[in-house]
């Protein structure tokens, strides 16, 4: 009998199962994962006829290109799935699936477009040097805001919550919520997630925007920033809830919990 692997977004409004062998992970850096997933997203695939949706009640789709589309949650927003149009297959967030999935990443493509806070492999870049403004905005461009710039310091984070709505594991910078100026964000939805902590996402694509914690700290997803953004990862935390697929390689420091 196959070998089963079971997934869900974090609400638990769009839950599936793929039989096994599922594909070594691919890690994408272009402009529109980065953009849709807040950071970059890492994701396995399997053909369609070994993917079985078990509830469907929240699931979006988003035309991402001439070639593919994006499903997402509608109800939390994570970002969940992408699906060629010419290939009878499905691209599935390794961080969706549940419990270890026995994968690796394999490949890391697009990396000339990486942001400039992080490396796709080894020890992040020096800061750039960026002054004034930057813009942030999802993927459809509905929700477009600027903060000042540079952004400083980005935290990544391995929480379950975290690789369940990115994808993979999240990246963002802590900023002052009034710093933050919205051009336009009539589709901005939002989820409060158990703990307390609300995360804004477009509602027209799924992309991740902010997240303000219980006790009112503010941070932006530092996939949705236009470069430069002065920023640099500087430290991982929820190390102890990472997922087995990828390994930390960059040198910075690691906290099991906050």
């Amino acid at each position: 009998m196959a070998e089963v692997h079971t997934g869900s977004c974090l609400c638990g409004a769009v839950a599936f199962e793929v039989e096994a062998p599922l594909r070594p992970v691919t890690a994408c850096h272009c402009t529109q994962c980065r953009a849709w997933s807040g950071h970059y997203v890492a994701a396995t695939s399997v053909p369609l006829d070994r993917f079985r949706l078990l509830n469907d009640v929240g699931l979006r789709w988003v035309r991402a290109s001439a070639a593919a589309r994006r499903g997402f949650c509608g109800v939390c927003g994570a970002r969940l799935f992408w699906q060629p149009d010419a290939e009878a297959r499905i691209s599935i967030g390794a961080g969706a699936l549940d419990g270890p999935t026995g994968l690796a990443i394999a490949e890391h493509i697009f990396t000339e477009d990486a942001g400039d806070y992080y490396a796709p492999e080894g020890p992040p870049p020096v800061a750039t040097v960026a002054q004034g403004h930057t813009t942030g905005a999802c993927l459809c461009g509905a929700c477009r805001f600027t903060v000042p710039v540079p952004v400083g310091e980005a935290t990544a984070c391995h929480c379950t919550q975290c690789r369940k709505l990115s994808g993979h594991y999240a990246a963002s910078f802590d900023v002052a919520e009034t710093d933050v100026v919205w051009q336009a964000r009539a589709p901005l939805a939002t989820y409060t997630s158990p703990g307390g902590g609300t995360r804004g996402f477009c509602g027209d694509c799924g992309s991740g925007l902010w997240f303000r914690a219980a006790d009112g700290a503010f941070s932006v997803e530092a996939g949705c920033l236009a470069l430069p953004t002065g920023g640099r990862l500087a430290s991982h935390i929820f190390t102890a809830f990472k997922g087995d697929y990828y390994t930390l390689d960059d040198g910075l420091p690691q906290s099991p919990g906050a």
